[in-house]
């Protein structure tokens, strides 16, 4: 077997929100796996932290704090990026948070926090990086989106539907960006033992609900998604574009 189709060795990528959850597994796997990462993260305390206990293990990984929902945030990371090289491999566009409500009860400011976390960032970040995206000439875009965008779940309108963009936007890129050697890719997690998602799974109530839904009766972990993450990411996988890769221990497949 050729091994270099599993590696990421030599790739340079950046991750959004890439300190807790998905995210910082996203990272960990890619640094062992060989690739150069850019971690870019709200909490700039904990993002120098983890740089300096990567750097320690060898790892090279370069990294700036940032708010991804913030208009011209995009642009700087992108700069900050191009300081570090003239090509980006993988752009791995994972930031994201969610307000969870019945949709009467929004409001202006909460639509406006999680649509432009979840999916403007995505769209501006993956506009921004393009040029060191097509310079690669072999670049990846992976989204992590939701099964919210796919079917209906108790996450609340705003996520569904801002998760649900991703994955158009992914197609739309696939396509578009094909001639510059570009594959873009989504995977769709269910519930992951995260931060994101602990206010609802430390309820039992929820938490029996969402394992009764769940064929494989159990909470994925977030290693399962970064390796979905890791395998669009790898030469392996060098024919799959436009795609949804579900992680969701067989909630879509599960009918009545």
């Amino acid at each position: 077997m050729n091994q270099s189709l599993w590696s990421l060795s030599g790739q340079r990528a950046l991750v959004t929100g890439g300190t807790k959850g998905i995210g910082e597994a996203i990272v960990r796997q890619f640094l062992d796996l060989g690739a150069a990462v850019f971690i870019v993260a709200r909490d700039n305390d904990l993002l120098q932290q983890q740089l300096t206990e990567y750097r320690q293990q060898g790892h090279t990984v370069d990294g700036l704090a940032a708010d991804i929902s913030q208009p011209g945030e995009a642009g700087r990371i992108i700069e900050a990026v191009q300081a570090t090289g003239d090509t980006l491999d993988i752009l791995v566009n994972n930031a994201g948070t969610n307000i969870r409500k019945p949709t009467v009860e929004y409001g202006g400011a909460d639509y406006d926090h999680v649509l432009n976390t979840n999916l403007r960032s995505a769209y501006e970040l993956s506009q921004a990086a393009y040029p060191l995206l097509k310079a690669s000439g072999d670049g990846k875009v992976i989204m992590v989106s939701s099964v919210s965008g796919l079917t209906h779940t108790s996450s609340g309108s705003l996520y569904g539907m801002s998760k649900a963009a991703m994955l158009q936007l992914t197609r739309n890129l696939a396509v578009e960006w094909a001639p510059d050697g570009i594959r873009v890719n989504a995977v769709a997690p269910w519930y992951i033992t995260t931060p994101l998602a602990s206010p609802v799974l430390n309820n039992p109530e929820k938490r029996a609900a969402i394992l009764k839904r769940t064929p494989m009766n159990r909470i994925g972990d977030a290693h399962e998604v970064a390796s979905v993450v890791s395998f669009l990411s790898m030469p392996a996988s060098g024919y799959v574009t436009g795609q949804t890769i579900a992680a969701d221990g067989g909630l879509l497949a599960w009918g009545y």
